[in-house]
């Protein structure tokens, strides 16, 4: 198998831009979905609330494009443009705005955002920016910048917590190599007449550095900190895209949703918003067992986590920014009816699966072309463990 697209969405639940190469990083590709819009609600009583934009409940986005301009070498000049035209009107009526790829969010407003209960902060872009949403859209928005922020990854979606990832629970805590390294240390603290507790505001510097010593082994030993890189074990953070930094499609399966579409419709498979599109799969949906992936020349490792469900988003008419007619606006239906096969959402078809990066990968690079390799299989699908959610 191998790739043949990538893809990168600088505004969540706008339309994405194609890229030849990238860079894989544990929180998603470089400048993925770290700005989204916000719609203004104003209630009856003058107060103002700020409501999530996703494409199902607001289809117009996808009359909305964006491509990235990367930074030169040692600058910030990286900038997201993003193109407008209304349907059905000449090229005389298409507007186009500039966005900086790492705005300066000094004195912008820090707001509160949350995501399928995961929440985060943000920055208000302001009225220059938000004046021309609002003008394209026909109602008030709001442009978000995440910044320095981050969500954590909730419920089953971690490959900590995924069945085909998570250690087995008859780990040892402490590992015989631990155990062996510790009872060498009591054994020399032993011999050089220094006792295992003793207090340390006498002279003496050497109990000290082997009480340290020994806390330091026991707390490796008991995996209470990842020593090496600090931090939690496990811990996973993604930007403003649901619940995983990676959605991998595989083009076998774009192609046998085309062929239950009437007529001469085929299936677009940016309606699914992949990060990573892979072909020459021998089966369709063969990617429900996928549990792990090696790619290109660094065999970066990709740990496929869970099922990704679909919603009204992949009936979209991106010519007309409404909900599609005819056969187009068929899709869901048609996987409705073999492909509700997660547990855990049993009233939604899965289309492509939630995917994270190894550890070790990290800052790997990834390119169209690049073989890929199935490297580890799950004998039954996983289930969501959590509530719903769709990948936007």
């Amino acid at each position: 198998m191998k790739i043949t697209q990538l893809y990168t969405y600088p505004i969540k639940s706008l339309r994405g831009v194609a890229l030849p190469a990238a860079l894989l990083t544990r929180t998603g590709f470089e400048y993925d979905r770290r700005f989204m819009l916000l719609k203004v609600n104003a209630s009856d009583d003058g107060t103002e609330s700020l409501k999530n934009m996703h494409v199902p409940h607001f289809p117009e986005m996808c009359r909305f494009l964006t491509d990235i301009v990367f930074p030169t070498e040692g600058s910030n000049n990286g900038k997201v443009i993003v193109t407008y035209q209304p349907t059905g009107v000449d090229g005389h009526r298409i507007k186009t705005l500039e966005i900086p790829l790492v705005p300066d969010v000094r004195g912008l407003e820090e707001l509160g955002i949350m995501m399928h209960q995961s929440p985060t902060k943000g920055y208000n872009m302001g009225s220059q920016y938000n004046d021309w949403f609002s003008e394209c859209f026909g109602y008030r928005v709001v442009l978000a910048y995440l910044g320095p922020h981050w969500r954590p990854v909730l419920g089953s979606f971690p490959p900590g917590k995924s069945a085909a990832h998570r250690k087995p629970a008859t780990t040892p805590l402490v590992s015989t190599r631990s155990v062996a390294t510790l009872a060498a240390l009591t054994l020399l603290l032993n011999a050089i007449g220094v006792p295992m507790v003793r207090e340390t505001t006498g002279s003496s510097l050497l109990p000290s550095l082997a009480a340290t010593a020994v806390a330091v082994i026991l707390s490796v030993a008991l995996g209470r900190r990842d020593w090496s890189r600090g931090g939690k074990r496990n811990e996973e953070k993604i930007t403003f895209a649901d619940v995983a930094p990676y959605l991998v499609v595989s083009e076998t399966s774009v192609q046998d949703l085309s062929t239950r579409l009437a007529g001469d419709v085929e299936m677009d498979v940016t309606k699914f918003r992949p990060n990573i599109v892979v072909a020459g799969a021998a089966t369709a949906y063969e990617e429900d067992f996928w549990a792990e992936l090696a790619v290109g020349e660094n065999e970066s490792r990709l740990l496929i986590t869970a099922n990704c469900v679909r919603c009204q988003s992949i009936n979209v008419d991106y010519d007309t920014g409404k909900m599609a007619r005819g056969e187009a606006g068929n899709a869901l239906k048609r996987l409705m009816k073999d492909r509700r096969v997660d547990k855990g959402a049993k009233y939604s078809p899965v289309f492509g699966r939630y995917t994270f990066l190894d550890r070790e990968s990290e800052n790997t690079p990834i390119r169209v072309g690049d073989e890929v390799i199935v490297t580890k299989m799950m004998d039954e699908r996983s289930v969501i463990g959590t509530a719903k959610y769709n990948v936007l």
